[in-house]
């Protein structure tokens, strides 16, 4: 199979575990956090600084890029990486959970999604080929297949056909994937099945038969309690190949990272640094600070004494603080700079643990200085 993944280093007392994943533009090395670059750009930060914070990959959208600027632009730059001037490796998503978030006007059929654009409401209809295609263009390369959404709390037998379409639709991607990229790209199947926990297995279990070069748990962190999330993760995640990368979309928290890899996830995306460093929410070591509170009016202080990121060794909170009072788009530079340095090292963290053997002590530690913890 191509793409190999190796495990190298595994906890005796959880299901954490280190890997490293090798792909066309370069390798990977488990668990990671993957900033998320919807539109060909994580928002607030060049390519520069993303690979300065030691980013191993990033995220683009399918849905999004397809609609602007077009495939026919990026094809020009042969795929995503030239066009954002991004060298590193890139995953993309199918597009299944922006039909399913933002589209107007969504049909779901056997053949497709058939929805209508919210930037200027033209009809379109994404298929498992055609997402496959799309991603092929991108030059992504991790491919997802396309996988039918569904919102939280689902009644089970629209849980049961959601993952019924979206295996269907997952041997349609492989087959496109197979004649098409020749399986140069790696190509990743999206575990379904609502809460439930069999419809899970049953997901997995199908999905595992077709031999994807990796596997992703989607439909979560979706409004669900964290508990539940937790107890889904930890019985589907043993149900997934273990020669193969785990994958669970859009998560999450700090917390969330940390209790997951104990689980066995080995891959994480979520907007959450970015979009929370843009609404004044910086996440440290003893959790996450408000920069807008009065107190850091005249806190001489870094953000965290701890971070070695740029704004952490360059600016103090009081300037923060000022900058985003005023809407400086600095702040958001500056903000968004450390949440990424402050994930990034986090999974840095767990890795190296993981590898000394004390990834539960390390987990111990992490919550023991959040207590008490940081203004909300």
């Amino acid at each position: 199979m191509p793409h190999p993944f190796h495990v190298t280093a595994r906890c005796t007392e959880t299901r954490a575990r280190t890997g490293r994943l090798t792909l066309v533009h370069g390798t990977v090395d488990t668990p990671v956090f993957m900033p998320v670059g919807t539109l060909g750009t994580v928002k607030a930060l060049a390519p520069e600084d993303l690979a300065a914070a030691g980013a191993q990959i990033i995220l683009g959208n399918t849905y999004h890029l397809y609609l602007r600027p077009g495939c026919d632009v990026i094809e020009r730059f042969s795929g995503l990486h030239r066009f954002m001037n991004w060298d590193g490796p890139i995953l993309t998503d199918s597009g299944g959970f922006q039909v399913f978030s933002l589209a107007k006007l969504t049909r779901i059929t056997e053949e497709g999604a058939s929805f209508q654009s919210h930037i200027d409401g033209s009809r379109h209809l994404l298929t498992p080929e055609k997402s496959i295609e799309i991603q092929i263009t991108l030059d992504s390369d991790i491919l997802m297949c396309l996988d039918h959404c569904i919102a939280y709390p689902a009644e089970r037998q629209a849980a049961r056909e959601a993952l019924e379409i979206t295996t269907r639709w997952a041997e349609r991607c492989r087959n496109t994937w197979q004649e098409r990229s020749r399986e140069k790209n790696a190509l990743f199947g999206i575990v379904q099945g609502g809460m439930y926990p069999d419809l899970r297995q049953a997901s997995a279990e199908a999905l595992a038969a077709m031999e994807f070069s990796g596997y992703a748990l989607g439909g979560l962190s979706v409004g669900e309690p964290k508990e539940l999330m937790y107890d889904v993760a930890e019985a589907s995640l043993p149900l997934l190949p273990d020669d193969r990368p785990k994958y669970i979309m859009g998560v999450g928290t700090p917390e969330n990272l940390v209790e997951l890899t104990a689980r066995g996830a080995d891959m994480f995306d979520c907007v959450m640094p970015t979009r929370n460093a843009r609404n004044g929410q910086l996440f440290t070591r003893r959790g996450t600070l408000n920069i807008a509170n009065s107190r850091h009016r005249t806190d001489t202080a870094p953000p965290d004494p701890e971070c070695r990121c740029y704004t952490c060794r360059n600016y103090s909170r009081a300037y923060l603080r000022h900058l985003y009072q005023s809407r400086e788009i600095l702040a958001y530079r500056l903000n968004t700079l450390h949440n990424i340095h402050y994930y990034i090292e986090l999974m840095a963290q767990m890795r190296s643990a993981i590898r000394k053997g004390r990834f539960e002590a390390f987990r111990q530690d992490f919550y023991r200085a959040r207590m008490p913890a940081e203004e909300a």
